[in-house]
């Protein structure tokens, strides 16, 4: 298993890389959104030799804008991950199902070449979910034991904590398979 973390305009752009193999960072929210720290943080991972993600904070609405909008704000380098994070929004609403699954599909319909994935905690993943549609694979959030996830399905990342950031796993034997399978799409 490999280790990570996921940054967003909370965290330093000068965030530690040491014992990392990839980094995930918070691009865009809605249609308006874009974290300021970016380009910074975006930076900090290539530099540090890490495959690199990128997520869109889903809002209900207009999805293909938000897919259309993630997509122009986010680098398009080979190899990165592009990942929808579905969630309740700070407003109390969240997307649809429905919506959730459009999303990911219209954004590997913009971009062919990218391995697409879906980020959820597990109450989502076991109890808002009804299509299990994950796109190229599911990142979920289940804060236990790293690397043990309390669900039955399929998973290539688990965020296990968020102390002191958000941290993860990856379901890979080393960093040339994850980048491989990333590169793959």
């Amino acid at each position: 298993m490999l280790r990570g973390i996921d940054v967003s305009s909370h965290q330093s752009s000068s965030y530690d890389t040491d014992g990392l193999s990839f980094v995930f960072v918070k691009a865009t929210e809605g249609g308006s959104y874009v974290n300021p720290k970016l380009s910074a943080q975006t930076e900090r991972a290539r530099e540090a030799g890490l495959v690199v993600g990128f997520y869109h904070f889903l809002w209900p609405g207009d999805l293909t804008a938000q897919a259309e909008y993630f997509v122009s704000e986010t680098p398009g380098r080979r190899g990165d991950i592009l990942a929808v994070d579905w969630e309740t929004t700070g407003e109390g609403t969240r997307a649809s199902d429905a919506e959730k699954d459009a999303f990911l599909r219209k954004v590997k319909e913009l971009r062919p070449e990218h391995r697409v994935i879906l980020y959820c905690n597990r109450d989502f993943w076991l109890n808002v979910d009804t299509t299990s549609y994950a796109g190229d694979g599911l990142w979920i959030a289940d804060y236990v034991t790293a690397g043990e996830p309390r669900i039955e399905a399929t998973w290539r990342f688990h965020q296990y904590t968020d102390d002191p950031v958000d941290t993860d796993l990856a379901d890979f034997p080393d960093r040339a398979a994850l980048a491989e399978w990333a590169g793959g799409a």
